[in-house]
């Protein structure tokens, strides 16, 4: 018996021909459910339902479990199942398609990686408002004010401040839940930058330790690459105490050592998700000690 799945059912065939079927109900959300589901490489109830207790030959991946995979048998080019033959037109596929593709979007914008980035950019913002308000109150202090007038913009100074304080606490937390190696080794905050300035924490894990050692370097790095000049030896990776408290001349040594464990750190983050901290922190200190003995 073989298994074939089509958006709009699934069918159990043998060589004469459909011996059963379940079709998928004519609703677009039902459709794009399913679909859905099959993007994700999970097994549909329908096909479960249809191979109980039965032999079949599959040829989707994802059906493994529920059969033998063989796509290159002649029979799944051979045997053709058409939508129309069951009243399922193609504007029904298009609509589910799109309810598809919407859902996909608001996956992503949901997704705990992007979030950061977003409150990392709202952090950004605060302080520079923080600043801004700083600068604004000194100046006027200068002069003879009185409470009534200053009191507002100090309230709001302080507001500002507070809210950030809030934010960067938020940002700590969430990256001890989605990266916990790269909090531990780099620092939450300078970890969470190096995210939103990747773009998102799976693009950090794809980015060699090159790159990750100069991210937030790039206007310095494009000023090389056009002037000339020495190129960038650190980017965000510098805001770690033990790059820029080092003497100068360990600096670039130190954040090559620092972006060549965070490279497989965010690996770790993404991929296995095991606890590998206290081994890269470990082998991260020991190559410190050979740096800073030479």
């Amino acid at each position: 018996m073989y298994l074939i799945t089509k958006w709009f059912g699934t069918f159990l065939c043998d060589k004469s021909g459909i011996k059963h079927k379940i079709l998928i109900p004519k609703d677009e959300k039902e459709i794009a459910k399913r679909l859905k589901k099959i993007d994700k490489g999970e097994i549909l109830a329908e096909e479960k339902k249809l191979t109980k207790d039965i032999e079949v030959t599959v040829n989707e991946k994802r059906l493994q479990k529920l059969g033998e995979y063989n796509p290159k048998d002649s029979f799944f080019k051979e045997m053709e199942i058409k939508p129309e033959d069951y009243d399922f037109s193609q504007d029904l596929l298009h609509n589910a398609s799109l309810l598809l593709t919407e859902e996909k979007t608001d996956d992503k914008l949901k997704s705990e990686d992007l979030q950061i980035v977003q409150m990392v950019n709202a952090l950004d913002d605060l302080v520079q408002t923080s600043n801004l308000l700083s600068e604004r109150l000194d100046s006027w202090s200068l002069i003879p004010t009185p409470s009534k007038k200053i009191q507002p913009f100090e309230n709001l100074s302080s507001m500002v401040n507070k809210e950030a304080e809030r934010l960067e606490k938020q940002i700590e937390e969430d990256m001890q839940k989605i990266a916990p190696n790269t909090s531990a080794l780099i620092g939450p905050v300078i970890g969470a930058r190096m995210i939103a300035l990747a773009g998102g924490l799976e693009r950090l894990a794809f980015m060699p330790a090159s790159t990750i050692q100069i991210l937030g370097a790039e206007k310095a790095l494009f000023r090389f690459k056009k002037e000339g000049g020495r190129p960038p030896k650190h980017g965000v990776i510098f805001q770690h105490p033990l790059i820029n408290k080092a003497p100068p001349k360990d600096r670039g040594k130190i954040a090559r050592a620092f972006a060549a464990k965070i490279a497989i750190a965010v690996k770790a983050d993404v991929f296995t998700k095991k606890d590998i901290s206290d081994i890269l922190k470990e082998d991260l200190e020991k190559r410190l000690k050979e740096i800073r003995s030479q």
